[in-house]
């Protein structure tokens, strides 16, 4: 059985905001940054990787609070801080441009990363985002706000409910969940800080700038999930472009890899063939 709690013949580290950020690098082109969501990590993206390692230099960090990386000493997990802290992680990395996707939470990061650091982008791709008020809060995410649940979920995570909060959040049709893709989540959960580092993240009272997305200018694709709500980035990104899957539920880039690729290199690569003024 795989030990993910330790890290992996491919992973890395830098040093970014007294944090030492978990991150793996494969491909060569154009850099290509991809955002997992809360309670994941750099695996969400492992078969998309595989597929867009040909044409982009692909990096994937586990973002604060996930994965390797851990918790932030500084307990500070607004979306905000974690746009900060990608910045600074792709800076630290010498990459001068590069574009971002991101699913879920890291799309909400993807988004505020355009508008702190427009000019750093060459393309934003945000995979069921969240940021919008109305977005429905999965059942794991209420649960753990829930006061009396809160102490002992700090403490210990059945794997039971791992479980579950995955089965809830792929479309009808997956048949991706299993005992491998249970033990990973269960056993990054259960790292160091991550169970409170998690706490600490859904009870965080986030800040509310989607009033400011119309002032998104990099371009943009939405790929989203026909059932998933609070999806409003195509109306109020000027020239966004948007895909929709009939089935997939959330966690679409590992749903769904090949349709996730192809969207992003076909969407990217016509960015690149895009003279700028």
């Amino acid at each position: 059985m795989s030990t993910w709690s330790e890290p992996q013949p491919d992973s890395r580290f830098v040093e970014v905001d007294g944090l030492r950020i978990h991150y793996k690098r494969a491909g060569h082109g154009p850099a290509l940054v991809l955002l997992h969501g809360s309670a994941s990590s750099v695996q969400h993206f492992d078969r998309a990787t595989d597929l867009l390692a040909d044409s982009f230099d692909v990096i994937r960090p586990d973002l604060p609070g996930f994965g390797l990386t851990g918790p932030r000493r500084d307990r500070d997990y607004r979306v905000p801080a974690y746009a900060a802290t990608v910045a600074g992680f792709v800076e630290a990395l010498g990459v001068p441009r590069y574009a971002v996707a991101g699913n879920s939470l890291g799309g909400n990061i993807a988004w505020n990363v355009a508008l702190d650091h427009p000019e750093r982008l060459t393309g934003l791709v945000l995979v069921n985002a969240t940021g919008y008020p109305e977005k429905t809060v999965p059942a794991g995410m209420r649960l753990a706000r829930n006061p009396l649940v809160r102490p002992l979920l700090r403490r210990v995570m059945p794997r039971g409910a791992v479980e579950r909060s995955l089965r809830e959040a792929v479309g009808p049709h997956a048949r991706i969940v299993d005992d491998a893709m249970v033990d990973r989540a269960y056993q990054l959960m259960s790292r160091p800080g991550n169970r409170s580092a998690f706490i600490d993240f859904c009870n965080t009272d986030q800040p509310d700038r989607s009033a400011q997305i119309p002032r998104i200018m990099v371009p943009t694709l939405v790929l989203r999930s026909a059932s998933i709500d609070g999806q409003h980035f195509t109306r109020d990104i000027p020239g966004a472009q948007e895909l929709v899957h009939p089935h997939g539920g959330h966690l679409l880039p590992e749903e769904e890899p090949q349709w996730v690729a192809d969207a992003i290199a076909k969407f990217l690569g016509s960015c690149a063939d895009t003279p700028t003024n």
